[in-house]
This record gives structure tokens, C-alpha cells and sequence, in this order.
């Protein structure tokens, strides 16, 4: 089968060019696994740090976003048969779905929503995972409550951000203050949502009080979280919650002490990486979230479409990621 991989070690995280079109025997379906034909994929900034964190000179398929068709089911399988299309973020530990074909557990995948295309559907897997367990499992904010309560979405304008910002606003009745530097960014964020808009290349502190927020409930840091981390602090209330993504070098958590500020970190693949007892909740809440965009309350976060899934495409994709101007996900369709 076709399949992009990473083909050597990083040096210095030079090795975009190290992305390179190779040919993997086609797996075989065991156990509750199932053998997925890929349609279209996204692209993470995930992707982006396995890559330059490269450190083997045997090849490894990246990719965590698919959107595919079942041909095959291990013996264990009851959730699909072949012919479904189904959708998924897979497993850090596993080939990811930068191939033809790929081996995903049925407990983290879903049928896909069937009112949009598979490259508007393949933006949102990971991202979806990541903000609903963000929202609603480590942030603690109530499904059709929350009322009173402030988000701050540091980086809204992100994959993650741009489905954490609607599934607030959707979902919930807390208020949503996104951030976002440039002009563009800041109308995509405002379209997704947002009660409100600041600039995070300002002092986060004087925007909120130039929109009038004296201070909020819950932090979603979703970028550059060491830049902003005593600025968060300060807007948030005793006793709130920070959640983050991102990977800091260092964080001071003394900081958080006269606050009783929770400290909550997400990771969307524990799940699939322990094997937990509940890893069946990530197939549950992507089925949730198909079911959401089918009825038109969420959108696909779709940025932009870089064509064939090949080398090439894939490594416009990271590089820009590695830019940090990215609006939206990058999607790549068949190969």
C-alpha cells in the first residue's frame, strides 16, 4: 500500500524534507481492530512535533485525523462492518493514517457525519476529542449550564480552538472570550462564535478590561502557554479552573497556590495509549459530535485543502503549522 513516512531522525527538527512516499504491506484486521481504506486526512500540530522529535532512522507513518471506509474487522468487533465510513483520530502508538490503509481500535472511531464531505468531516476527529474532553471533562463546564461563568480560549483560532469555541457556544451557556492576532483570525474566531475577541499579542489582562471582563472562571491554553502563564493567572478567579494542551518547559505551579487555581492538563490519546476502561467514551463522543454537525449545530473546521495525500502536500502542511498562522485544519483527499 502507499503510505508517507518519516524516514529519518531530526536534527535540530530539520527533517520536513525527510517526509517521503514509501510502499508498507497492507495490514490485517485482529482482534477490535478494523482495517480502514483512508479517504482524506488532516493535519495536526502533533504531526508536526513527532516529527522533528524524530529520533529513529526506521520509518514511521504519521497522521492522527481520518476519514475512511471498512474492509476488514478482527474477530472481536461488533460496532462496524464493512462498507461503514467511519472517522477517527487513532493512536499515538500505531501507525497513524498518512497510508492507504490503517488499523484503528473500533472503540475510538465512529461513523462519520453524513451531511458533509470527507475532507470538511476529516478536519475535526482529533480537535473534536481534544476540546470536548477539555470543555466538559477536565474544565468541569456543564452541557446546557454554566451560566454566569467566563471561558477564555487562548489561541481560538487553532483546530482546537475553532470547535472549543463553538462547542461552548453551542452547548453551554457560559460566556466565550476567544483570542486571536490578526485580522483574519479574529473574524474566523468571531464567526465561529465568540461572544468576544482579544488580541494575545497584547497584554492578555488589559484587553479583557478593555472588553469590560474584570476576571474569568476557566482558562483554555491552547498555545504558547509559558508567554501568557502569569497574565492567566491574574484574570482568573479563586478557586478557577486552567486547563492547557500545550507543552510548556516549565511552569511555576506555586503560582496557582493563593488561588486554589485546578490545574488540568488534556491529552486526547490516554485514552487509546492506557487502553482505559472507559476508551469506549472516545467513540461515543465522536458519534455525539457527528450526530451535532449532521443537525447543523456544529461546523466543519475546515481552513484549507492541499490536495492528494502525498509527500509533497504533507510537507506544505507542516510547514504551516510550524508558522503558527494556520486558520483552521489542513486537509489532504486521496491518494
Amino acid at each position: 500500500m502507499k503510505a508517507i513516512a518519516i524516514t529519518r531522525a531530526a536534527k535540530d527538527g530539520s527533517n520536513i524534507d525527510a517526509l517521503q512516499d514509501i510502499t508498507l504491506p497492507k495490514p490485517v484486521a485482529q482482534g477490535h481492530d478494523i482495517l480502514v481504506a483512508v479517504n482524506a486526512i488532516s493535519v495536526n500540530p502533533v504531526d508536526t512535533k513527532v516529527r522533528s522529535g524524530f529520533s529513529s532512522d526506521t520509518p514511521r507513518v504519521l497522521g492522527w485525523d481520518a476519514i475512511g471506509t471498512v474492509v476488514e474487522t478482527g474477530e472481536a468487533v461488533t460496532l462496524f462492518k464493512p462498507g461503514d465510513a467511519v472517522w477517527y483520530a487513532g493512536s499515538l502508538t500505531r501507525p497513524g493514517s498518512n497510508s492507504e490503509y490503517q488499523l484503528v481500535d473500533e472503540r475510538i472511531a465512529a461513523l462519520k457525519p453524513q451531511s458533509v464531505e470527507n475532507a470538511a468531516a476529516a478536519a475535526l476527529p482529533l480537535t473534536a476529542i481534544t476540546a470536548w474532553e477539555m470543555l466538559f471533562d477536565r474544565l468541569g463546564i456543564q452541557e446546557n449550564g454554566s451560566e454566569g461563568e467566563v471561558l477564555l480560549i487562548v489561541g481560538a483560532a487553532g483546530g482546537v480552538g475553532s470547535i472549543l469555541t463553538q462547542l461552548a457556544r453551542r452547548l453551554t451557556k457560559v460566556t466565550v472570550i476567544g483570542t486571536a492576532s490578526r485580522p483574519e483570525s479574529q473574524k474566523w474566531v468571531t464567526e465561529l462564535g465568540a461572544h468576544h475577541v482579544i488580541d494575545h499579542s497584547k497584554p492578555l489582562t488589559e484587553e479583557l478590561q478593555r472588553i469590560g471582563v474584570k476576571h474569568v472562571t476557566h482558562v483554555a491554553s491552547l498555545t504558547n502557554t509559558e508567554e501568557h502563564y502569569a497574565q492567566l493567572i491574574e484574570a482568573l478567579i479563586p478557586q478557577g479552573k486552567f486547563a492547557l494542551i500545550d507543552d510548556p518547559v516549565a511552569l511555576d505551579v506555586r503560582a496557582l497556590k493563593a488561588k486554589s487555581i485546578s490545574l488540568h492538563w488534556e491529552f486526547m490519546f490516554t485514552r487509546s495509549m492506557f487502553v482505559t476502561s472507559d476508551i469506549i467514551e472516545q467513540h461515543n463522543l465522536l458519534t455525539r459530535v457527528a450526530k451535532l454537525i449532521d443537525q447543523g449545530v456544529l461546523r466543519t473546521t475546515l481552513g484549507e485543502h492541499y490536495g492528494t495525500i502525498n509527500a509533497d502536500n504533507l510537507r506544505r502542511a507542516h510547514a504551516l503549522l510550524e508558522t503558527g498562522r494556520a486558520v483552521g485544519k489542513i486537509v489532504l483527499e486521496g491518494f
